[in-house]
């Protein structure tokens, strides 16, 4: 991604975390926001030097400048940063861009290789398009909060993390990606693209808990829960997670748990005799796993080359061998926030090695540098700053530090 310029216009998750991802790349990416205000995510708490842990975290790798988008002089100055960019990316809701006259139809005329991506959460058009939109909704809408419940007869339960807003900021990327890569391959034009949360939670669902859905003409049952356990089982200490999807995995695991007995048992020797009769099948394994403790079940497990893992709290995560062993956890030094404690870049490049992340900005932290870096000359900043259409934080972020 090293020399794509892109301008995020996002707040939040969804949006500011696809950039990030592009800027943990190599991206030039310039985090565009309301001057004295910034993005909403800056204000949460869990801060240090006055920075949430949030923003630090989905907001690396860029810069930010502070416009007045609401001014002329302000989408002037927007259309000109417009003009050389190679990527836009705004999550205002539908309507909000065209009213500030810095839509894709406004700024293609002046970059036509100028790739545009809308965000939105229910989409542009359709009765719920124009209502404010959180993950918890997108949840409810797409069925979600019902396949986490188990079955459509029990109480729905949310996914106790944003995953709509994570997943639709990882489509988004690669979406971008693919835009990229289809400008360059054909030497053309850029294009708009639009994504909303609804289409990318939708697209994830289907791949597995939409099955029953899927042929048309197939008369669709009320989804019903599999078991009234899920795959995770106390031990003598703690808890653990075993998966075993075919035959040999099943025999393997009865050995490891000393039944060899269960092999035998008909209601047990195929996967569809196992699922057909889960709640017995939980039921023996979760009988025997409290005589031991996690690690002494894990290592015979692991013996008879059954998948298990040990379910962990967030603060072991951090400290557990195979996460330590693959360094995907590191630390580093911000100049405002202090040590950070982050997860690296996930996909590891080994012919075109990006530079390490570079840590979240402040708000206005690069005013200055960023409108030379367009050629606009100290003059039309200095003017820009006094009419308040550029924000002045930067100004008070260098008195500050002397």
């Amino acid at each position: 991604m090293t020399g794509i310029k892109i301008l995020d216009l996002c707040s939040m998750m969804s949006g500011p975390w696809a950039t990030d991802i592009l800027g943990d790349q190599g991206a030039d990416v310039i985090k565009v926001e309301v001057p004295g205000k910034g993005d909403h995510v800056r204000a949460l708490p869990n801060r240090s030097g006055d920075m949430s842990a949030m923003f630090v975290n989905v907001n690396r790798s860029k810069r930010s400048l502070t416009l007045d988008l609401k001014t002329p002089e302000g989408v002037a100055v927007f259309k000109r940063l417009a003009a050389d960019a190679d990527v836009i990316v705004q999550n205002f809701r539908p309507g909000v861009v065209e009213r500030l006259g810095i839509s894709y139809d406004d700024l293609a005329p002046l970059n036509s290789r100028l790739i545009y991506l809308s965000l939105s959460g229910f989409g542009e058009g359709g009765p719920l398009s124009g209502q404010r939109v959180y993950d918890s909704l997108i949840q409810g809408l797409t069925g979600l909060t019902t396949v986490q419940a188990g079955s459509d007869n029990e109480r729905p339960r949310l996914i106790r993390t944003i995953l709509p807003d994570k997943l639709t900021a990882v489509v988004a990327a690669q979406a971008l990606s693919a835009a990229l890569f289809a400008r360059e391959r054909s030497g053309g034009d850029g294009q708009h693209i639009r994504l909303s949360m609804l289409e990318a939670v939708l697209s994830f669902l289907w791949a597995s808990d939409m099955g029953a859905y899927t042929f048309a003409d197939k008369p669709v049952p009320i989804e019903k829960g599999g078991s009234f356990i899920d795959l995770i089982y106390q031990t003598a200490d703690g808890y653990i997670t075993i998966a075993t999807n075919s035959n040999v995995e099943w025999q393997n695991m009865c050995r490891a748990l000393g039944h060899p007995e269960w092999i035998d048992d008909e209601r047990f020797t195929t996967p569809t005799g196992r699922l057909e009769n889960i709640n017995e099948r939980l039921e023996l394994i979760q009988s025997v796993l409290t005589d031991k403790t996690s690690a002494e079940w894990l290592e015979a497990l692991d013996g008879h080359d059954v998948p298990a893992a040990p379910i962990l709290k967030r603060s072991e995560v951090i400290e557990h061998p195979q996460v330590l062993s693959t360094g995907i956890v590191v630390e580093s030094e911000h100049p405002f926030a202090g040590r950070l404690r982050q997860a690296r870049v996930a996909a590891r490049f080994l012919g075109t090695v990006p530079d390490a992340p570079r840590g979240a900005p402040k708000l206005g932290e690069h005013n200055r540098e960023v409108l030379a870096d367009y050629g606009f000359a100290d003059n039309e900043i200095d003017q820009l700053i006094a009419t308040g259409v550029l924000g002045s934080e930067q100004e008070l972020i260098a008195t500050a530090q002397a």
